[in-house]
């Protein structure tokens, strides 16, 4: 029998394999059946890019294969002298700057002319798109991580090629592809009022699905379901959960893991370890992994980030480990290990080791197969406060409450020590400073936040703030007229990030005539300041600054009446 021995106590690997096992016969993986989709809609209409010959080369490999039409975008001297299939067109242009948009059944291609830009499609075929690019190019004209769905980039005579040939036949018809994300505007931390906010989103999707767009101030974040593949890091970086993924919901990964570790110590497992894997590339893994390694089989590595890592401690795991492969394009590397290195310094400001955070390379199976570097959970305890914890985060819709649960859960196992700890890259996390000099109580940060974070007083003039909502997207600070708001990033390890606490209060500014409070003392005097050489309020009228709206009405109505002559000056 294999056992290992971890201080005093003896860890028995037959055991965990066991439990493991039991644990995944019982605990099944998440499942969408019938998620929303996407519809393409492929005739066969096929360009190829590339020199003369590679494209002619092509263009015979593929007669036969059910096209509908080949155009050969050529450049470079044409070595070939066998002539081109009567059905193929064939344009020969020299190279020179190519736009392509689009995707599966819809690419739009636009050469530059000086009589202005030309629609490939319609001169060569009569249609306004092509189905299907294959470039053989020496630079791909889409310069993407992941391209869309119908465009092969290769190099000819190349394996590459074989298989885009082979694919490229299989690319016609009708097909479906799942709706990998839904999108909440309302809860989006990208824009208010024309001020923009979040951009975190934009810069890490690796098939460039993800769009600003703008109609007149206002702008908005749009993803093209058509483009998107379903890498998921655009929800993982998302602070306020307006993107969210469905395959599966957030929600069904907590339960996962955690009905799966309850399981697996139920079946007399023991030092859990969870790691996060791309189903494929868990397929392929030559060696057997250990009784004590329990796998979260992702579609998309991107789809987990520091929300489930940290849940998954809070479920019973002695580490957490993220296992990267080769294959995964660069923008999703670099996303993962921001927030790796960020979850492990939220870790650290908690009180709690960083190394029960751990990010693995593809072939790295001896930190694989490692025994955790604690072998204690976070919580000993855990029976009965880690099942209600874990049912409160598997119920909550908002992915900023779930959050927040789950670094509350953390901070009373841990230690605080009230300072503000700084997190690397865009991190999510920190607080603001109010200046009380400048600050007039318009309340415009409270309209663009987007989230809980700002609030203002019910019954008296007052700003409200609650770190622990606070996304640190700067709208609030955008917002302001009065240049009042600075942001303070970094991780505050105290109870008071939980708390809401006044930044600003006045005593409310009462009307002259009626009494009625309205406004504050220093919003009045800024807009007499304001308004001082403005002629409807020169002379006893800039009284009616000072008054409630209804009054300030009144007040012009009965000058109106003891002098009708101006009325035409109104």
């Amino acid at each position: 029998m294999d056992q290992r021995i971890i201080g005093a106590a003896v860890l028995d690997a037959g055991a965990n394999t066991q439990a493991r096992d039991t644990a995944m016969q019982q605990v099944s993986w998440p499942v969408n059946l019938t998620p929303a989709s996407v519809e393409y809609q492929s005739r066969g209409n096929l360009l190829i890019i590339g020199t003369h010959d590679d494209c002619v080369a092509a263009a015979d490999s593929l007669q036969g294969d059910g096209l509908a039409s080949v155009t050969l975008l050529a450049y470079g001297e044409r070595r070939d002298t066998e002539a081109v299939d009567a059905s193929t067109w064939h344009i020969a242009q020299e190279q020179q700057s190519i736009e392509i948009q689009g995707y599966l059944g819809a690419f739009d291609v636009w050469l530059d002319h000086p009589d202005g830009p030309i629609n490939l499609a319609k001169a060569a075929i009569g249609h306004p798109h092509f189905d299907l690019i294959l470039d053989l190019g020496a630079s791909p004209r889409l310069d993407l991580e992941l391209n869309p769905p119908g465009y092969f980039a290769c190099h000819w005579r190349t394996t590459e090629a074989e298989n885009a040939l082979q694919a490229i036949p299989e690319h016609i018809g009708i097909f479906e592809k799942p709706r990998y994300f839904q999108i909440d505007h309302d809860r989006c931390a990208h824009d208010s009022s024309g001020h923009t906010g979040c951009t975190r989103c934009l810069t890490v999707c690796p098939a460039d699905a993800i769009r600003e767009r703008q109609q007149r101030i206002e702008s908005w974040i749009e993803i093209d379901p058509y483009r998107c593949q379903g890498a998921g890091s655009c929800t993982s970086v998302c602070p306020t959960g307006a993107i969210q993924y469905r395959l599966p919901q957030p929600q069904q990964q907590h339960d996962y893991i955690g009905r799966m570790l309850t399981r697996y110590r139920q079946a007399g497992g023991g030092q859990p370890v969870v790691r996060f894997i791309e189903a494929a590339h868990r397929q392929r893994e030559a060696f057997p992994t250990p009784g004590h390694l329990l796998d979260v089989p992702l579609d998309e590595l991107g789809a987990g980030g520091m929300e489930h890592w940290l849940g998954a401690l809070v479920a019973g795991a002695c580490e957490v480990r993220i296992h990267c492969h080769d294959a995964l394009p660069a923008s999703i590397v670099t996303m993962l290990e921001d927030q790796w290195e960020q979850t492990r310094a939220l870790l650290a400001a908690l009180g709690h080791s960083p190394e029960r955070m751990q990010m693995l390379r593809e072939d790295d199976q001896e930190a694989r197969d490692a025994l955790p570097h604690h072998s204690d959970t976070l919580d000993t305890g855990h029976a009965s406060t880690e099942a209600t914890i874990l049912s409160q985060i598997s119920r909550s819709s908002e992915k900023r409450d779930r959050l927040n649960t789950i670094l509350e859960w953390l901070e009373t196992r841990g230690t605080v020590d009230g300072e503000r700890h700084p997190l690397p890259g865009d991190a999510p996390f920190g607080g603001l400073v109010v200046d009380d000099q400048a600050c007039t109580l318009c309340m415009s940060c409270v309209a663009a936040c987007p989230t809980p974070a700002l609030a203002s007083g019910e019954s008296t003039p007052q700003l409200h703030f609650r770190e622990a909502d606070c996304v640190q997207c700067g709208l609030c600070a955008s917002a302001c007229p009065e240049d009042a708001i600075r942001l303070t990033p970094g991780f505050l390890s105290a109870p008071e990030r939980h708390q809401r606490h006044i930044k600003h209060e006045e005593p409310p500014f009462e009307c002259i005539s009626c009494g009625k409070p309205f406004a504050t003392i220093s919003t009045i005097e800024t807009i007499k300041a304001k308004l001082a050489d403005h002629p409807y309020f020169a002379g006893d009228a800039m009284a009616r600054l000072e008054m409630c709206e209804d009054c300030r009405v009144k007040d012009v109505w009965r000058d109106m009446a003891k002098n009708p002559e101006s009325q035409l000056k109104v």
